[in-house]
């Protein structure tokens, strides 16, 4: 039974390489969708964090590089916009492009704007600056050469807010096979055997 408990600590290290080597496009968070069309979004700071890549939240204050890779060839001919706007009406998490006010609001909650423009590699390159930690929304926006239909993605984000929950899973598994080796063994690990 023993053997089997330390099995599982064992397996520990690797369940995070099986976890993502599973992982299809469709279920890949950095994937924004900007109506039909799909990007991918990763993010660095070498100075704070080296090559560590990230797509949600930016966890550290200062320089940020972002880089959207277009998926779907056709928005190699689009005109394609990219803006990072501050959370001024603190919409979070569920912000959505209908939430975020008229052409003058978003203007005005612009941090940084990259012009519409066509990117026949199919790549976006930016950085920017964050001095202070707060909620920021990724704005990315798409025409048509042909139709004129216009396709976004809104993207919330945080700059330097720590959150512990992502942590979250790992504790209930470590908790989990604790449990299990309690179940295992018949009684506590610390406790005394009477003989």
């Amino acid at each position: 039974m023993r053997r089997l408990a330390w099995g599982l600590i064992l397996l520990l290290p690797s369940l995070q390489v099986f976890a993502h080597g599973g992982v299809s496009l469709e279920e890949d968070v950095c994937v924004l969708r900007i109506g039909k069309y799909r990007a991918h979004f990763t993010g660095y700071q070498p100075e704070r964090r080296a090559t560590q890549e990230f797509c949600e939240d930016i966890p550290e204050l200062g320089r940020a590089i972002m880089v959207i890779d277009f998926i779907d060839e056709d928005l190699r001919l689009m005109e394609v916009e990219f803006r990072i706007l501050r959370d001024v009406a603190q919409l979070g998490n569920n912000a959505r492009y209908e939430q975020l006010g008229s052409p003058a609001d978003i203007e005005k909650a612009t941090l940084l704007l990259r012009e519409a423009s066509q990117y026949p590699r199919g790549t976006i390159h930016v950085e920017q600056q964050f001095p202070e930690s707060g909620r920021f929304i990724g704005l990315v926006s798409a025409r048509h050469p042909v139709s004129g239909e216009r396709s976004v993605s809104v993207f919330p984000f945080s700059v330097g807010v720590r959150s512990y929950w992502k942590y979250l899973p790992w504790f209930l598994l470590v908790l989990g096979i604790c449990g299990g080796m309690v179940l295992l063994t018949g009684r506590p690990a610390d406790a005394a055997d009477p003989t």
